[in-house]
């Protein structure tokens, strides 16, 4: 028993959808496509499940963040796959593949083969049993992934209002479920090991900000430690928890968010890993021609750092998906992936913006006492990474365009001073010329500006021979007089 398709997308998270978008808006024919996934849900918006589907109030449900609504575009629901001919093969788990036969076969036996496959297998939640700590199967201890988990959430949540919840981890898991668990009316403590939150990306006066703003809405930290074990009353009802400190917390529910990792292991000793992921090109295009990857999973070049990258966020699972879908279907007009890494929250009245690498020295501008302020990393003389809280959709395009700029930076005190000003006056300005050095017939040197478009170039060229032939003939004609 078995089916056949062109492409296959293993996978049914944020990635497919968009693949799958993609795929439609390039023409794939009717009965080429094949979405295989665990979930029994078409491809859904993740981010929402840490947002507005623990809001206590008009909470999000599907089928309202369905892929594409993430980047404004049109909903994917069921309807959607069935019309443009795509195979939704839901509820369904992959046990194994096989790259050079290029099938894959399913939990209850069924062979799927493929011409073209795109893994978009995501990751899974770090669990405590990998850290040495046991009751993760507790009723009332919570992960968040999945549709699944996020309904266990809300209901364990709705037991627990006005009680005590411990969130374990200050990363954007833990960050974001705070925040909906304190509009819920529950109490909150945040527990990591770290010296504040968001430690991977945050500097410490930038998370001392959340910090306080947190605090200031009941949030409670413990920080520099973590969950040891669980108390639990004589009904298997959970009281409280113990941090390797020594600290007893009370506990209501426990929700954790710990770190992922990448769900790579159907394709172990079949396709080349690297940092924890598929390792593969510009094209997405892995260490085997027919298999591509996209978003958490896969290890790609960032060009603007020239290295390669694993990005865990739902901008390079949109965009990456994207992208290896054109490489597919138009190879020869479809250059490599050239990503500026994006990352962005929205808690409470929050939302801030961070563009590119936070590496090298950092430069904090704006008013930290009220809800506009950023910085900027400055590493090896260049701007490499911009951050913004509070920004308008001008200002975030602003810091987005300089940080792919790179631009030198000779005094870091000068760049606190103009702040958001740099960011503001240098993406007005046209786009960086090189210099270009003229000789004319009469041995003088003119000195002209060289765009970087190629129709830009020529026209320079031209106008500086043009100057300097002019300038010959006048100097001949001085003479002459």
């Amino acid at each position: 028993m078995g089916r056949a398709f062109v492409y296959v997308i293993l996978g049914g998270g944020v990635a497919a959808g968009y693949a799958a978008h993609e795929f439609v808006k390039r023409g794939v024919s009717h009965g080429e496509l094949c979405i295989i996934s665990e979930e029994p849900v078409a491809p859904y918006e993740r981010p929402a499940l840490s947002k507005g589907y623990l809001l206590p109030e008009d909470p999000a449900r599907l089928p309202a963040f369905h892929c594409c609504v993430g980047s404004n575009e049109e909903r994917l629901t069921p309807k959607w796959y069935k019309e443009n001919g795509i195979e939704l093969v839901l509820g369904t788990r992959v046990k194994s593949a096989d790259v050079r036969r290029k099938t894959l076969l399913t939990a209850t036996g069924e062979t799927i083969t493929y011409k073209i496959l795109i893994v978009a297998t995501g990751a899974r939640a770090l669990k405590l049993e990998e850290f040495g700590v046991s009751g993760s199967d507790a009723e009332s201890v919570c992960y968040l992934r999945d549709l699944a988990d996020a309904n266990r959430l809300v209901n364990v949540m709705q037991s627990s209002g006005g009680g005590n919840a411990v969130v374990i981890g200050g990363g954007y898991i833990g960050m974001e479920c705070a925040a909906s668990l304190v509009i819920g009316k529950i109490n909150v403590t945040m527990v990591f090991p770290e010296a504040h939150c968001m430690a991977r990306l945050f500097t410490p006066k930038i998370a001392s900000f959340y910090e306080e703003f947190y605090r200031s809405k009941g949030v409670k930290f413990v920080k520099g430690t973590v969950l040891t074990s669980f108390d639990f009353d004589s009904n298997e009802k959970m009281t409280a928890v113990n941090l390797r400190d020594g600290t007893k917390l009370p506990a209501d529910m426990v929700i954790v968010g710990i770190g992922i990792r990448p769900n790579t292991s159907l394709f172990e000793g079949q396709l080349t890993l690297e940092k924890g992921g598929i390792k593969v090109n510009g094209q997405m295009q892995s260490s085997n021609s027919s298999v591509y990857a996209v978003g958490d999973v896969a290890t790609f070049p960032v060009k603007i750092f020239g290295e390669t990258r694993r990005l865990e966020h739902v901008d390079s699972a949109r965009k990456s998906a994207r992208h290896a879908v054109a490489a597919i279907m138009e190879p020869e007009k479809t250059t490599e992936f050239d990503y500026l890494p994006f990352f962005y929250s929205r808690v409470f009245t929050l939302s801030w913006q961070f563009y590119g690498d936070c590496t090298g020295d950092v430069v904090h501008f704006g008013d930290f006492l009220g809800n506009s302020f950023g910085a900027y990393w400055v590493n090896k003389g260049h701007v490499v990474g911009s951050f913004l809280e509070g920004g308008t959709k001008e200002e975030y395009q602003a810091i987005a365009k300089i940080t792919r700029l790179k631009p030198a930076i000779e005094d870091l005190s000068d760049l606190e001073t103009q702040g958001l000003g740099f960011a503001l006056t240098l993406s007005d300005k046209p786009e960086p010329s090189e210099a270009v050095v003229v000789s004319s017939g009469s041995g003088s040197t003119l000195v002209t500006e060289k765009p970087l478009h190629v129709w830009h170039a020529t026209a320079g060229v031209i106008l500086a021979a043009s100057i300097a032939a002019f300038a010959y003939w006048y100097g001949r004609r001085r003479r002459r007089w």
